[in-house]
Order: C-alpha cells, then sequence, then structure tokens
C-alpha cells in the first residue's frame, strides 16, 4: 500500500475537505443539502482520488480524473459564493485557493507522469540491427 501522506497535494485536498465539512455546518439548511453537500463530496471524491493516483502504477487516467473533478468543484464553489451559500469573501478566497493549488499540483502530476511515460532517445530497431541497410 503506497503512502500518500506526505504528498503536498494530498495535504491540500485534506485541508480543503476538512474546511467543507466545517464551513457546509453554518450554511442555511437549504444550501447545505443542496451546494454544501455538493461541495463536501467532490473534496472527498477528490482526495479519495489522490490517494488511488499515489498507489497506481499507471496513474494518468486517475490524474485526469482528479481534474475533472477539480473542474467541477471550481464550478459549484463559484455557485455557492454567487448564491450567497457562501457569504464571507475572505471563505471563498480561501477555498478557491486550496482548489486553484490542487489543480496546478495534479497538473504537474501528469506532466512529470507524461514525461515517465515517454520513451528516451530511442534509436529505430532497424538502424540497432542493420536492417535495411545496404550490403556492400
Amino acid at each position: 500500500m503506497a503512502r500518500y501522506e506526505h504528498l503536498p497535494i494530498y495535504k491540500e485536498a485534506f485541508d480543503l475537505a476538512l474546511y467543507f465539512e466545517k464551513t457546509v455546518r453554518n450554511m442555511s439548511r437549504y444550501d447545505k443539502y443542496t451546494l454544501g453537500t455538493d461541495l463536501r463530496n467532490l473534496s472527498r471524491d477528490v482526495l479519495k482520488l489522490i490517494q488511488r493516483a499515489n498507489s497506481e502504477e499507471d496513474r494518468i487516467a486517475t490524474l485526469k480524473e482528479i481534474r475533472s473533478k477539480v473542474e467541477e468543484l471550481k464550478a459549484v464553489l463559484r455557485l455557492a459564493r454567487e448564491s450567497g451559500a457562501v457569504q464571507k469573501a475572505n471563505s471563498y478566497e480561501f477555498a478557491a485557493g486550496k482548489v486553484v493549488n490542487i489543480g496546478r499540483q495534479n497538473e504537474g502530476w501528469i506532466t512529470s507522469q507524461a514525461k515517465r511515460g515517454r520513451p528516451e532517445s530511442r534509436t529505430p530497431m532497424s538502424e540497432k540491427t542493420g536492417a535495411g541497410a545496404s550490403e556492400p
């Protein structure tokens, strides 16, 4: 089982999920059970996907799924702010900053995985074996 607690992206996602757990408590009943539920569920989904990605050999698909969840989370967070569910500007700024930071770290992770998967200056097989070369 891979360790994930040391990852900066995991720490950010955990802080965000914990923040939403605490923040949703103070929302109105309507917002708590609509937008608040979405915020809590999406933040937990991101956390779970980070755990899964860290334990997988081929992480790209899971990292792209994280990208999708982060974009959903951005949209729901903005909707919560615009609708008044998140009333304090500094509360929104804190959460939005965390979401953006998670997205950036995820993109960096995707880039590093893509580079790792690319073949390094390989020479074609025909050059190695001499196949296709004209005989003297």
